[in-house]
């Protein structure tokens, strides 16, 4: 926006929209609480500021010039806006309302959101939520989305991030494949076992082997990049995979593969551009995602 160009003062504005509202200085001049001089005096120098006559005097009425006409909707405009910035300020305008992105992981998206979501409506009921599925990072400066979920800390310092908390995961398996092994396994048993992949491959053998398993791509007979195709696959008994605590929980028909593999630990990341300090609707999703991810914690879920 070119500053320089505002040229012009909002109380003569003001004044010229009151008296084309109002029909005459003096109606003007009582709706404002000035004198009619004053009133006059403000319009006559926002004429001179703008180069444009904005009225033409017949008798003793005041008829809007072509220019008049056009600047009054403009002018209009900066009134409701202004009336606007006024209740905000005064905490009289509640309304929250208007779209906010949302990037997260397919599997967090469809497991973990939806009683947040849900809490979420009754809250703001005129905030419109749109979720943003990807296993890549959302660029938040270009406005992909509002918010992401992520599990990196971000690097950019237009961007906000707030550590949730760090979440457990561990390797699970569907109890109908459990069941078939006829005992339970540990982590000898990882290089006979089949595990589902989500994308890469190589990269799901480096966090198999955080977990001290002795596996390789050849373990990985199967794989799909839409996470919850691949979470349904486990449950379905075609394979082994790492998962969240919190989603696990959810499915009571998995269960930790391996009795002597100790869960690892992976941070939940809130993120959100510089936009969360001036948007009231960005700022209530963004703590209330906050708090809601907080709550899932596994802490109140199903305890392995």
């Amino acid at each position: 926006m070119n500053w320089q160009s505002i040229t012009f003062d909002w109380n003569q504005a003001r004044a010229f929209l009151v008296t084309a509202e109002e029909g005459s200085l003096s109606a003007a001049a009582r709706a404002l609480g000035l004198t009619q001089p004053t009133l006059s005096r403000q319009v006559a120098a926002l004429e001179e500021a703008l180069g444009v006559t904005l009225f033409e005097r017949v008798a003793k009425s005041l008829i809007l010039t072509d220019a008049g006409i056009e600047l009054a909707e403009h002018v209009r405009a900066m009134g409701d806006a202004a009336s606007r910035v006024s209740l905000a300020a005064s905490g009289q305008s509640q309304q929250v309302e208007g779209l906010v992105t949302i990037s997260t992981t397919d599997l967090m998206a469809a497991y973990v959101l939806p009683d947040i979501l849900r809490d979420l409506r009754g809250k703001a009921p005129g905030v419109e939520i749109k979720t943003l599925c990807t296993n890549s990072l959302s660029d938040l400066r270009r406005r992909e989305a509002d918010i992401a979920i992520r599990h990196v800390e971000p690097d950019h310092p237009d961007l906000y991030a707030r550590k949730i908390r760090n979440a457990p995961a561990r390797i699970f398996a569907a109890r109908s494949l459990l069941e078939i092994t006829g005992k339970p396994l540990t982590r000898k048993d990882a290089a006979s076992m089949d595990f589902i992949g989500f994308d890469n491959n190589q990269e799901l053998v480096g966090y198999l082997r955080l977990f001290g398993l002795e596996v390789s791509e050849a373990n990985i007979r199967l794989s799909c990049p839409n996470g919850v195709v691949a979470w349904e696959y486990v449950r379905q008994g075609l394979g082994l995979c790492i998962m969240a605590d919190e989603i696990a929980a959810r499915c009571p028909d998995v269960m930790p593969a391996f009795e002597d593999v100790e869960p690892i630990h992976f941070p939940i990341w809130l993120v959100t551009h510089r936009e969360l300090h001036t948007s009231r609707r960005i700022r209530t999703v963004f703590d209330h995602l906050a708090e809601g991810l907080l709550k899932a914690a596994p802490a109140g879920a199903r305890r392995y």
